[in-house]
């Protein structure tokens, strides 16, 4: 009798859609996977244990092992040759008691089919053959953009290099790495659902059953009986972890609308109507706080990278509006152990303050983000932080930072110092005596365009000059040169009649 091996390999193979091959080894206790060269990502380990349910199919390299787990996670294992199959067969039986299960994937290009939850991922069958499968990890959101269409989006990864290996376990525990396997990426997909359905459930195992619609159960529009599921399954919102603050009705001005406002650990949720969000603080580039020149309000504006989506529409900033003097009192559904140990000297237990203060407060203890206000050496001619001004037809207010310019709330527009070449100020129209408003053009550096700020209160000329000069930054006052035409002009006017009369 032959002796039973202990430890099986496979060269060549690539975890969960890495950059960069490797070796993976087969044990009772296990897998351990390790790229090549010892470089392309981190090692990956996993306990035998977690194993639930495998599956052999063709992948993008070859042919490709998938691996269930207890925690509705799953790893992809690609790379493996045709011939391999019968001995992956031999090692899931031996050394997890598991059959490895074949499946043929569709391959007519039909674009209608069947959705099917699993307990991993979510699968497009084609006439009962999966013709794509979506790990709920790489869902980072979901909406419904219509009546019966559901817009799904997919996690980017943080940087171009970071592929499916980085971080702590891997691809399989770290959500969102495997859109970083390659320079084009799928970032949105759309599925058209129409008619009703029956509720499904969820059997022991994880996976649907379907309730018998014969029996008079409520019938649900379809596509929002998708978008539910999806958004319970890929834990989106609430069922991603305890809040740890909450917000209600909070008016944004860009997007438009009201959101409540769910503070999670590491991201929070914007609830609206129509359109649910899920943003990683990670997200988060750029945290203002500008008082609004109307003295009743204060806005808190957050530059995202990338921006959130609303079908074709992109926004790059969120800008929410505070009443000045509307207070709150919240307190942090946060353990004492976690305040004083991760968040010491970050957050309170206990707010009673103004609620755009403590908004900036909590996100900026949760994100670790530095609150930017307007620039202490601009005052305008009205003592406010604020110009009001217009790019093309829409009217907002440009403040001046330390570093930086910032338009809102729509189109918002941030112009940091060191891309200008030149700022001109010019005159509207007419004689220069009677213009009470002049425009602002803000050139940027290598032919990158240029802004125009419209419509801005003459009295509002020197304060901006002054802050010009102490920032160093390049001015051209085009004003002063119609000043001095003009009194050319009337004085070659002037000699002309006195000429005349003579």
């Amino acid at each position: 009798m032959s002796e039973r091996k202990t430890v099986e390999e496979f060269n060549g193979i690539y975890l969960d859609l890495s950059k960069q091959s490797g070796k993976v080894k087969f044990a009772e206790a296990g897998l351990a996977w390790r790229p090549a060269g010892g470089a392309g990502g981190e090692n990956f380990a996993l306990d035998g244990q977690q194993f639930t349910q495998c599956q052999w199919s063709r992948g993008a390299r070859g042919y490709e092992v998938k691996i269930l787990l207890r925690d509705s996670g799953l790893i992809q294992l690609d790379g493996f040759e045709a011939e391999e199959f019968d001995r992956v067969v031999k090692i899931f039986r031996l050394f997890y008691g598991l059959n490895l299960e074949h499946k043929d994937h569709a391959l007519k290009g039909w674009n209608w089919g069947k959705g099917e939850f699993g307990k991993a991922e979510l699968a497009f069958s084609v006439q009962n053959r999966p013709a794509f499968e979506i790990p709920y990890s790489e869902v980072s959101n979901t909406n419904l953009a219509g009546k019966n269409e559901v817009a799904v989006e997919f996690s980017l990864p943080a940087g171009g290099n970071e592929t499916g290996t980085n971080g702590h376990m891997g691809g399989a525990r770290t959500k969102g790495r495997k859109s970083g396997a390659g320079k084009d990426q799928l970032v949105e997909m759309r599925f058209y659902i129409p008619g009703t359905a029956t509720k499904r459930e969820n059997d022991d195992d994880g996976e649907d059953k379907s309730i018998d619609g014969s029996e008079g159960e409520e019938q649900h529009n379809a596509a929002n009986l998708f978008y539910e599921t999806l958004m319970d399954k890929a834990e989106i919102g609430e069922v991603a972890g305890d809040t740890f603050a909450t917000f209600l009705e909070v008016l944004h001005l860009t997007p438009r609308g009201r959101f409540g406002i769910d503070m999670y650990e590491a991201s929070f949720r914007l609830r609206g109507k129509t359109y649910d969000y899920k943003i990683p603080y990670d997200n988060i580039k750029k945290f203002m706080l500008l008082p609004k020149p109307d003295d009743l309000h204060t806005l808190i504006t957050i530059g995202l990278d990338p921006p959130l989506r609303q079908g074709q529409t992109r926004y790059p900033f969120l800008v929410m509006q505070f009443k000045r003097e509307e207070e709150v009192t919240i307190e942090l559904n946060m353990t004492k152990e976690l305040l004083e140990g991760k968040y010491k000297g970050k957050l309170n237990a206990r707010y009673e303050q103004p609620q755009h203060t403590v908004v900036a407060q909590v996100f900026r203890g949760l994100s670790g983000k530095k609150i930017v206000q307007p620039s202490k050496e601009f005052v305008s001619h009205h003592q406010q932080s604020g110009v009001k001004c217009s790019i093309k037809a829409n009217e907002g207010h440009l403040y001046c930072l330390d570093k930086s310019f910032m338009f809102v709330p729509k189109p918002a527009t941030y112009i940091p110092f060191d891309n200008i070449s030149v700022i001109v100020m010019s005159r509207v129209g007419g004689a220069v005596s009677a213009s009470r408003t002049f425009d602002i053009t803000v050139t940027m550096k290598n032919g990158a365009g240029e802004t125009l700020f419209s419509n801005i209160n003459r009295e509002e000329q020197k304060p901006l000059e002054d802050f010009f000069q102490a920032k160093g930054l390049r001015t051209k006052n085009e004003m002063m040169d119609d000043v001095r035409q003009n009194q050319s002009i009337f004085f070659f006017c002037d000699l002309c009649l006195l000429t005349s009369s003579r």
